[in-house]
């Protein structure tokens, strides 16, 4: 079977590893990259930097696939939450005869590709490697650098053939699985294990090995994993557990690709690692505690605080800054809650809260004594005492229900009902920032109309 063009989608860690050595003997190796990637190596190449020595390729790539020869095999290395797009880019390239060889983790790309391309035109893949990106067109790699593939129903094809002649032609230790799927469900046991708990752990694979209290815990994650997927027919064995821990034994330094894409500010695959066995869980009625704990604290810990309209931050003298959505703002005490504005500010419409409940949340420094109100495009700024906004301060965050809009000055706007002369009305407020000595106002004279 021809497997003359090669298409490589993504030179990150793994497509970019892999690609690379296939690209090293065969022109006929191209990259679909991303715009940032794609300029990194059309300027400098695509450079493998490992202890046997240091490489560079120049393949042909582009970030439009019609831009490259139509490919007999598209291999993809990119992350689990990037293959909807992907499959969009890749979709105007694929022929009837195009074959699809995954090597992401997790265990439902394969269905997801077939759901898409609606044939058999999917090879399953699952890589073995310890490597980073140290920058764009740059691969970093230390450990191992091998894959296994396999048709999905067991079966040794030509097409499985020909992509293993074409790994190890080039040097890449390719072995052949008869059962691809528990193949991967086993390396979606040690996944699930390592990624979250050296992220939870801020440290490498060894000082989850090294304490004896976790192996429990390890025993409780591989065991939900298992469970699901005896349910979905793939049994794995009985000591899985014990597999998973010596595996792991003789790569014990290492961090893994979820502590270092949560390092680099990249997201995580959680949600297709243990994210995916709570969720399949679910749906058959298998208990999935330690991974739903998991999921959620990988997910507290690792994604980014919310910024922008519908937030609203407490900074400067503060202990801690703390922020604050809609949702944040219905659970304060009731006492600091107003449900009618009206009754503190005629004509006004929406439902509110005291600036003193707001306040009340984070601890203040010992000597803060001002607090400034300032607009989300930083245009407008009103800076009270902390009397003053305790006193007569009311943040305005709701009307009918919604959040309030734009043209009445949401999604929070500061009112002082009460202040007189003083009076301060900011829309659209994004930070509230405490001070010591007055913050910045931009306040005229006089206050414009509330509504």
């Amino acid at each position: 079977m021809s497997m003359k063009q090669i298409l490589v989608v993504g030179a990150g860690s793994v497509g970019g590893f892999f690609g690379a050595h296939l690209a090293k003997g065969n022109p006929n190796v191209s990259f679909l990259l991303r715009p940032d990637t794609l300029a990194a190596v059309t300027r400098n190449g695509l450079t493998i930097r490992s202890a046997g020595g240091t490489f560079t390729v120049r393949p042909q790539a582009a970030s439009d696939a019609r831009q490259l020869p139509k490919p007999d095999l598209i291999i993809l290395g990119v992350k689990a939450y990037h293959l909807d797009e992907v499959m969009d880019q890749i979709e105007p390239v694929v022929s009837a005869k195009t074959v699809l060889l995954t090597l992401q983790n997790g265990i439902d790309n394969e269905d997801r590709l077939i759901a898409r391309f609606k044939r058999d035109c999917v090879v399953g893949g699952v890589a073995y490697i310890y490597s980073k990106i140290a920058e764009p067109g740059v691969i970093d790699h230390y450990k191992k650098g091998a894959v296994a593939i396999g048709e999905l129903m067991g079966h040794e094809s030509e097409r499985l053939l020909a992509i293993k002649d074409l790994f190890t032609t080039a040097g890449i230790p390719c072995q052949l699985s008869k059962d691809i799927r528990r193949s991967k469900w086993e390396k979606m046991c040690w996944n699930c294990v390592f990624n979250p708990i050296t992220v939870l752990i801020n440290d490498s694979v060894a000082r989850a090995l090294d304490h004896p209290e976790l192996f429990a815990v390890i025993r409780q994650i591989v065991g939900e994993v298992t469970a699901v997927s005896a349910a979905v027919k793939v049994p794995l064995p009985l000591d899985m557990p014990e597999r998973v821990v010596k595996a792991t034994q003789e790569i014990r330094d290492i961090h893994t690709s979820m502590y270092d894409d949560w390092k680099a500010g990249r997201p995580t695959e959680i949600a297709y690692l243990n994210g995916y066995i709570v969720e399949k869980g679910r749906e058959l009625g298998i208990p999935t505690p330690v991974n739903e704990a998991l999921t959620a604290m990988i997910k507290a810990v690792t994604e980014k605080e919310q910024t922008g309209p519908g937030i609203v931050k407490i900074e400067g003298a503060v202990v801690q800054p703390v922020s604050f959505d809609r949702k944040a703002l219905q659970q304060l005490p009731d006492e600091h809650q107003i449900a009618d504005v009206s009754a503190v500010m005629p004509g006004m419409k929406g439902r509110a809260i005291a600036v003193r409940g707001l306040l009340d949340v984070p601890a203040l420094n010992i000597d803060a004594d001002h607090v400034t109100f300032h607009s989300l495009d930083g245009k407008y700024a009103a800076a009270l005492t902390l009397q003053q906004a305790r006193d007569f301060g009311v943040l305005v965050y709701e009307l009918d229900g919604e959040p309030l809009p734009d043209g009445k000055g949401g999604p929070f706007r500061l009112i002082t009902p009460g202040l007189g002369d003083l009076c301060a009305n900011v829309k659209n407020v994004g930070k509230i920032e405490i001070t010591k000595g007055p913050g910045r106002d931009t306040r005229q004279t006089t206050c414009p109309p509330a509504v």
